[in-house]
C-alpha cells in the first residue's frame, strides 16, 4: 500500500507529468483523434522538460553574475526576468504552480461567463509564471499545497480577468477595435502608462509613426538580439570593473575574463530562448483546448493576447517606449545604489515587452509626448515592483533574479502584505474581497449601460415626436 501511495506521490509531484495530464484532458475534451491526443500530450510533457533545461542555463549564468556584482559593488544585484526566476520556482513549487495555472484558467472562464468582463486570458506562458509566484507566496504564508492551489486559482482567475479590463479602454484607442484585449502580466503598468499619457494632454495626431527609424536599427526588434547585446554589455562592464584577477580566481576558472563575460551573456540568452521554446511547446496544446471550450461557454468573449499584439499598430512607438522605459530603469538603478538599497538591474525583456506596449498605448492617447512619458512611467513601475516584491517571496526573494512585470507586483504585494499584516486570515479575506469586487464592478457596469441605453431610447422617442 505504501509503495502504491509513494508511486502516485512521485508521479504527481512532477510538474511535467501534471502539464502532460492537463494537455491530455484538454485534447480529450476537444474530441481529438488518438494520434493527435498522444502527440499533444507527449509534446507538452517534453516541452516542460525543455523549459526546465533552459531554466538551468539561465540560473547557471545569473548565479556567478550576482556573486560578482555583490562583491564588486558591495550590494545585491537582482535582474528582473520572469523566465529566469520561474526556473528555480518550478523546481520547488512546480506541481502546485501547475495546478494553480490549470484551475486558474477555469476560474477566468467562469468570471468571463458570469460577469461583464468577457476576457479569456490566452497568454498561457505568463499565466503559468504568475501561478508560480502565487504558489510561492501562499506556501510561504503557511498554506498546505491543496489550500494554496484553491486560493491561488481564485487569485489567478481574478488577476487574469481584471488585468485585461483595466487596459481595454486604452487598447480600443490603440487598435481601433474592441475585439481584442491585452493578456500580459504587464497589464497594470501599461494601463498606468495610458493614464500618464492622458495627463500629458499630448496630441495623438503627432504620432511616433511619422518618424523614420533607421533600417540599421531594426535588429533591436528581435528580443533575443536585444537580450544578448544588453546582457553582454552589463556582463562586460561588471567584469571590467571587477578586473581579470578577481574573475580568474573566483569565477571563470582561468578563462579570459572578457570571453567569460560574453559566454555567460550568451548562455543567459540561450537559456531564455530554450525556456520560451519549451513554454510554447507546452501551451500550444493547452491554450487551443481552452479557446474552443470558452467559445462554447462564453458568448461575446474577447481573447486577451500576448503583448506583441500591440506592436504592429505603432512599430516606432515600440522602440520609443522601450528606450524610455529602459532609461527609467537605469535611473532607478542609480538611485537605489546611492540610497544603499538592493539594486534592481533593468530587466531587458520586461522593458522591451511592456515598455514597447506602453509606447504604443501612450502614442495612441497622447502622441509622441504620451509615448515617452507613459513608457517612462511604466519603467518606474517595473523598477519599484521587483524591489518591493522581494521580501514577500521567502527564500526565492534572495535569488539573483525576480519577477519583472507590474501585475506580479499588484497581486503579489496585495497578498504578501496581507500576509505580513494579518497572516492567513488576511489573505483569505483579501481574496474574498477581490472576488466580490469583480462582481460589484460588473453589476455597476451593467447599471450604467442600462441607464445609457434608456437615455438613448428616450432621446430617440423625443426626436420622433
Amino acid at each position: 500500500m505504501n509503495s502504491v501511495l509513494k508511486f502516485f506521490v512521485d508521479v504527481f509531484s512532477q510538474p511535467a507529468v501534471i502539464i502532460g495530464l492537463i494537455a491530455l484532458l484538454g485534447l480529450i475534451l476537444q474530441h481529438k483523434s488518438f494520434s493527435d491526443t498522444m502527440k499533444g500530450t507527449i509534446k507538452s510533457f517534453v516541452g516542460f522538460l525543455v523549459l526546465a533545461a533552459g531554466a538551468g542555463l539561465v540560473s547557471d549564468s545569473l548565479t556567478p553574475f550576482g556573486d560578482m556584482f555583490s562583491d564588486v559593488f558591495g550590494v545585491q544585484g537582482v535582474v528582473p526576468n520572469n523566465e529566469a526566476i520561474v526556473g528555480p520556482v518550478l523546481i520547488d513549487y512546480g506541481s502546485t504552480a501547475a495546478l494553480i495555472f490549470f484551475f486558474g484558467m477555469i476560474v477566468n472562464v467562469c468570471f468571463a461567463r458570469l460577469t461583464r468582463f468577457k476576457y479569456i486570458y490566452l497568454s498561457g506562458h505568463v499565466a503559468l509564471y504568475q501561478s508560480a509566484m502565487l504558489a510561492v507566496i501562499l506556501i510561504v504564508a503557511g498554506f498546505s499545497p491543496w489550500q494554496a492551489i484553491i486560493l491561488g486559482a481564485i487569485a489567478e482567475g481574478v488577476i487574469t480577468t481584471v488585468s485585461p479590463a483595466v487596459v481595454q479602454p486604452f487598447m480600443r484607442r490603440a487598435t481601433g477595435t474592441d475585439d481584442v484585449a491585452l493578456g500580459h502580466t504587464g497589464g497594470f503598468g501599461v494601463a498606468f502608462s495610458g493614464l500618464l499619457a492622458t495627463l500629458t494632454k499630448g496630441d495623438p495626431k503627432k504620432s511616433t509613426e511619422s518618424m523614420n527609424v533607421p533600417k540599421n536599427l531594426s535588429f533591436v526588434r528581435d528580443t533575443n538580439v536585444v537580450i544578448m547585446l544588453s546582457m553582454g554589455l552589463i556582463f562586460l562592464i561588471v567584469a571590467l570593473i571587477a578586473g581579470p584577477t578577481y574573475v580568474h580566481e573566483n569565477i571563470s576558472e582561468g578563462q579570459n575574463y572578457l570571453v567569460w563575460a560574453i559566454m555567460q551573456a550568451g548562455r543567459f540568452t540561450a537559456g531564455v530562448f530554450v525556456i520560451l521554446a519549451g513554454v510554447r511547446a507546452v501551451l500550444n496544446e493547452i491554450v487551443p483546448a481552452f479557446q474552443g471550450i470558452s467559445q462554447k461557454l462564453v458568448p461575446h468573449a474577447k481573447p486577451a493576447l500576448d503583448v506583441p499584439v500591440t506592436f504592429t499598430f505603432a512599430p516606432n512607438a515600440v522602440m520609443v517606449g522601450f528606450l524610455s522605459s529602459l532609461v527609467a530603469g537605469i535611473l532607478g538603478m542609480a538611485i537605489m545604489g546611492v540610497a544603499g538599497l538592493t539594486i534592481i538591474i533593468p530587466g531587458i525583456v520586461a522593458h522591451f515587452m511592456t515598455g514597447g506596449a506602453a509606447g504604443v498605448i501612450g502614442n495612441a492617447v497622447g502622441g509622441r509626448r504620451g509615448a515617452i512619458v507613459g513608457a517612462f512611467g511604466n519603467g518606474v513601475f517595473i523598477t519599484l515592483v521587483p524591489l518591493l516584491l522581494l521580501p514577500v517571496l521567502g527564500e526565492i526573494g534572495t535569488a539573483s533574479s525576480t519577477f519583472g512585470d507590474s501585475d506580479y507586483g499588484v497581486i503579489g504585494l496585495y497578498l504578501g502584505w496581507l500576509n505580513m499584516g494579518a497572516g492567513q486570515l488576511g489573505i483569505l479575506l483579501g481574496i474574498f474581497v477581490a472576488v466580490v469586487g469583480v462582481f460589484a464592478a460588473s453589476f455597476w457596469m451593467g447599471r450604467r449601460e442600462s441607464r445609457s441605453q434608456a437615455a438613448v431610447e428616450k432621446d430617440g422617442a423625443q426626436s420622433a415626436h
